[in-house]
């Protein structure tokens, strides 16, 4: 569904956007990471058809951005950290706006209207003024107002960006059922939340594009060791004396838990090594019953800032 291959942009001698490729496929929620300043909200906007790049290419659907600009902007709904909102308009006449800036049919304009509203939840306040209706509210109408054109792409900066927990959580839950019908991709500097709505993350930094791929895969390809976390009912003697004969293991961490009676056990290996089966036996043999385990991977918030400090050469 979008094809970036070899996007560059300058401002003078500074590359924003250094040689970024990257694949979209049709129907993937995509989030879309980076520090102030990487680049990411340049190529979003070359995405968008707001800026030219300096080099490479955009494919939309198979269509070149440069070279069809009105037909794939059709195919685009964009909304931005900020929704640029008409505060005297009320939510329908706004919504109708839209539509005629987005050239939808007169026949088809008021169809696009009441999805819209019903998408994001916003019926009941179809008649009141943009400037009455609180953030959260305020970021629906944009992200109804994006789907105007019925796309096939969304493009959402920040959606999330100055709301409440709540709110976030319905914005969050909107844009997982958008995923249903649209390919999306997702700007946001809480990572938890990009963690919990995309398939898959790109994660750029000074302007290159530095991992891309599945969380579990990239915490998978990042870790030196792999780590296992266990919740044993006995003492820290007896879970050290079952791990004894257990070969792999590389470290060993044994805390208190808040469980009554027992203890919490992290269990490093090599790369690769699955000591699962062989820690069950150990214990089941030792007589010391497993209450939880479970394999432990890198967070979203582990991998971003490995990834972007390690390119700035800190550690």
């Amino acid at each position: 569904m979008i094809q970036v291959t070899q996007l560059s942009k300058r401002y003078g001698p500074h590359k924003a956007v250094d040689d970024v490729s990257f694949t979209i496929q049709k129907g993937e929620i995509v989030g879309f990471l980076g520090p102030n300043g990487a680049g990411k909200s340049t190529t979003m906007n070359i995405l968008t058809g707001y800026l030219s790049s300096s080099e490479g290419d955009v494919m939309i659907d198979g269509q070149n951005i440069l070279e069809n600009p009105q037909e794939i902007k059709a195919k685009i709904g964009y909304l931005p950290e900020n929704p640029p909102l008409y505060m005297e308009m009320t939510v329908q006449e706004y919504l109708k706006f839209v539509c005629e800036i987005k050239n939808v049919s007169g026949s088809e304009t008021a169809q696009r209207i009441e999805y819209g509203l019903e998408t994001v939840r916003i019926t009941d306040v179809r008649k009141r003024l943009l400037k009455n209706l609180s953030k959260g509210y305020k970021q629906r109408v944009g992200l109804a107002a994006s789907l105007m054109g019925n796309p096939e792409i969304l493009i959402l900066d920040e959606p999330t960006s100055g709301l409440d927990p709540k709110q976030i959580i319905e914005i969050r839950d909107l844009i997982r059922e958008l995923g249903k019908d649209h390919t999306v991709v997702l700007s946001s500097h809480i990572l938890h939340e990009v963690s919990e709505t995309c398939e898959r993350v790109l994660i750029m930094n000074l302007g290159k594009i530095v991992a891309d791929g599945a969380l579990d895969t990239l915490a998978r390809s990042l870790a030196d060791t792999s780590e296992l976390v266990v919740r044993a009912s006995g003492s820290k003697e007896e879970v050290e004396k079952a791990l004894g004969p257990v070969s792999g293991i590389k470290t060993l961490t044994i805390s208190d838990s808040p469980e009554p009676a027992a203890v919490d056990v992290l269990i490093g290996s090599e790369e690769n090594t699955d000591l699962r089966k062989d820690v069950f036996f150990a214990f089941s043999e030792a007589r010391v019953p497993i209450l939880q385990m479970r394999s432990k991977n890198m967070t979203l918030e582990e991998i971003f800032l490995h990834l972007t400090n390690a390119e700035k050469g800190v550690e």
